[in-house]
């Protein structure tokens, strides 16, 4: 296990608005949805059900939504929600991967195919950019569960691939198959985790300069605040010289 990785998931930016806040939880309550109708509604019994609801309660989403998210599954009360994933390119010939979920597919492909054409990007087609990426598991931890070392050991007695950890937390990366697995060994050692689910991970990194950054973020702040797009993933990397620029 050796390499970090810097690139910021954008489940990971967090904003202080309300409506940044109220958005989020929109997400949170769809993947939780989407989850529970795709399995059993019963957390303990579907770990993609699990994972989201453990997302769910790492950003203070109050009880009563979560149960109302898989209620509405339970119920038969709730969209048909499609995932979708576009490929493309954004400021500085960074990939992009950016994962849907839809109820109306051309209302999607029309608003993140304006976001990017409008912020410096293009879309590409399906596979243009995900044979640059790894298709891996993806475990998040706070900092707080302890440090570099500590969070490495556990994940390597648990069959983990790689670890990368910053101020912010820690990244624990597995094999798809193994993801749960690994997950379910992590938390009698580290606790509870943040944040469970399949990811892209980028074979290399692309450096930013200050003006394909400001651009890139605002092009994944439009994506962002966008209902149906879920997460953003991205092979860009930004200095910390150029993010103190940018303030």
């Amino acid at each position: 296990m050796a390499g970090h990785s810097k690139f910021k998931n954008i489940m990971h930016r967090k904003g202080a608005q309300d409506k940044k806040r109220s958005g989020m939880f929109s997400k949170l309550s769809r993947e939780i949805t989407v989850a529970a109708k795709m399995g059993l509604p019963d957390p303990d019994m579907n770990p993609r059900l699990r994972a989201a609801v453990n997302a769910a309660k790492a950003q203070s989403m109050p009880k009563d939504n979560i149960q109302r998210a898989i209620d509405k599954a339970s119920k038969g009360d709730t969209e048909n929600y499609e995932e979708i994933r576009y490929e493309g390119f954004g400021p500085g010939g960074v990939s992009l991967i950016i994962e849907a979920l839809s109820d109306n597919r051309n209302r999607t492909a029309t608003n993140v195919r304006t976001a990017v054409a409008k912020n410096g990007g293009n879309l590409g087609a399906s596979g243009s950019v995900s044979h640059a990426f790894d298709r891996m598991g993806l475990i998040n931890y706070p900092a707080s569960v302890g440090d570099a070392e500590k969070v490495f050991e556990a994940a390597l007695e648990a069959g983990a691939e790689d670890v990368s950890s910053t101020d912010e937390g820690h990244e624990i990366w597995t094999a798809v198959s193994d993801m749960h697995e690994v997950a379910k060994a992590l938390e009698p050692v580290l606790g509870e985790y943040e944040g469970a689910k399949l990811a892209w991970r980028p074979q290399t990194m692309v450096a930013v300069n200050e003006d394909e950054a400001a651009t890139l973020f605002k092009l994944i702040d439009t994506l962002d605040d966008d209902d149906d797009v879920q997460t953003v993933w991205g092979n860009y990397e930004v200095s910390d010289e150029v993010m103190e620029k940018l303030g």
